[in-house]
């Protein structure tokens, strides 16, 4: 009977809570096409109308590196691959399929060349590996909502073995946890409708994982997609119950708590534009300070965020997308110390911005100044020690005006007479207290 260790399981995540900013990289044969990577379910591709990309699959300028190296200038902290996204295109060098980066024109172990890369600057290695797989015969398409052939009634015809699909995609994750050195985080995606749990053989696998890299951080999908908190959130946890819950394309309006209350550990997963992989036509990127004040409110709610990129067929993350990381780069040099390790505090989120906590540091996030001093609510004075702009260590005097003395319970920052802040994106406060709050 399974047990939960809540204090391994704090071991395990304590890098992950304390990183708050990661990359999602999807890419794969879907690139070409450059309609999404659900290109082949929305448009009912059979293996052989898909056959052409794998074929095409050259992608000249691809270079891991530059990958890495554009996460770590960002400010993320880890970096998560698709191994293989459900079109069952392996990046990696399986020996249980042909279908495989190995044999195409580019002739590399893509999953290898990534975690070498990643780890050279640093960052933690995620690979995310689906569950699905439609190139695959023996898995499921009769009745399936999902895949490409489910209106195709020769293809329904054909007899599967689902257990020899399950022994096919257990060895290919055997692989990736034998192959290619440690791991810090595996994304499995997903389950759905009666596809859950055990259905996936999920406690052998897991089992069979955590043997094989037992600091791994697991995601929640073999129980549940991105709407769904799954077992541990329903103070029941399975042996595959994930560690972390995966709210997809919104950020919670309160964080994620259990049944009891508690706060979980969360990652909300978020596209640059409408799409994870490369689509040639989706210009509705989102701005960069909006990207910067999600990341904000993940922390300030207890969560990650892993921010996604999709590479083009030649193997170059958009230009879109890159000027953004690079504004977002930028903000987080200044501003790091507000994001890693921090997460919720018990001071309420103030009418101009938001406020995240370490210890005995208070960062409030400025969007808008205010008329005269900037009010920090929830604080007492007597509680102050130093009050600095993060960006430049500079110290912001409380204010002694007499156009708050109606408020003498409230401590008011001195921001100066210029009414434009220092940075018009998210302006940082750092309030140190004398002693760490308990509330």
């Amino acid at each position: 009977m399974y047990k939960f260790n809540r204090e391994e399981y704090n071991r395990r995540m304590s890098w992950y809570v304390d990183a708050r900013f990661g990359m999602f990289i999807h890419w794969g044969l879907y690139a070409i096409p450059a309609r999404s990577e659900w290109g082949r379910s929305y448009e009912e591709l059979s293996n052989e109308d898909y056959q052409k990309y794998f074929e095409e699959f050259n992608p000249v300028d691809y270079n891991p590196k530059a990958w890495a190296k554009a996460a770590k200038e960002a400010g993320m902290k880890y970096v998560v691959l698709t191994a293989k996204h459900h079109d069952g295109f392996c990046l990696f060098d399986s020996k249980y399929t042909e279908y495989k980066s190995t044999n195409t024109k580019l002739g590399r172990d893509i999953v290898k060349d990534f975690v070498e890369a990643v780890r050279v600057e640093g960052l933690k290695v995620g690979l995310y590996f689906t569950l699905l797989d439609w190139y695959h015969n023996d898995y499921p398409s009769l009745n399936d909502r999902f895949h490409p052939m489910r209106n195709n009634e020769e293809y329904n015809k054909r007899e599967i073995d689902f257990d020899n699909y399950l022994d096919y995609m257990h060895k290919q994750i055997e692989e990736i946890c034998t192959n290619y050195g440690k791991l810090d985080l595996l994304w499995f995606d997903f389950a759905y409708d009666d596809m859950r749990g055990e259905v996936w053989r999920a406690t052998e696998l897991i089992n069979m994982v955590r043997k094989l890299q037992p600091d791994v951080i697991i995601d929640n999908r073999l129980e549940v997609s991105g709407e769904g908190y799954g077992s541990l959130a329903e103070g029941n946890p399975t042996p595959y119950h994930g560690d972390f819950v995966t709210p997809e394309k919104m950020i919670p309006p309160n964080g994620i708590q259990d049944v009891n209350g508690e706060d979980l550990i969360w990652e909300a997963c978020v596209t640059m534009n409408n799409n994870w992989g490369y689509h040639a036509t989706d210009k509705f990127y989102k701005p960069a300070d909006m990207l910067i004040k999600k990341l904000v409110e993940c922390v300030s709610k207890g969560g990650n965020m892993i921010l996604n990129v999709g590479p083009d067929a030649r193997g170059n993350i958009p230009k879109e997308a890159i000027e953004r990381l690079d504004i977002i780069g930028n903000w987080m040099k200044d501003n790091s110390e507000s994001i890693y390790g921090c997460g919720k505090s018990s001071i309420e989120k103030p009418d101009y911005g938001r406020v995240t906590q370490k210890g005995n540091k208070i960062y409030f996030h400025i969007y808008e100044n205010s008329i005269g001093p900037l009010p920090l609510i929830g604080i007492k004075h007597e509680e102050v020690d130093l009050i600095k702009y993060l960006y430049s260590g500079a110290e912001v005097p409380i204010s002694t005006s007499w156009v708050h003395s109606d408020y003498p319970n409230i401590v008011f920052a001195n921001l100066g007479e210029n009414p434009i802040l220092p940075d018009s994106i998210d302006t940082v406060l750092e309030v140190t207290l004398k002693n760490e709050r308990v509330d």
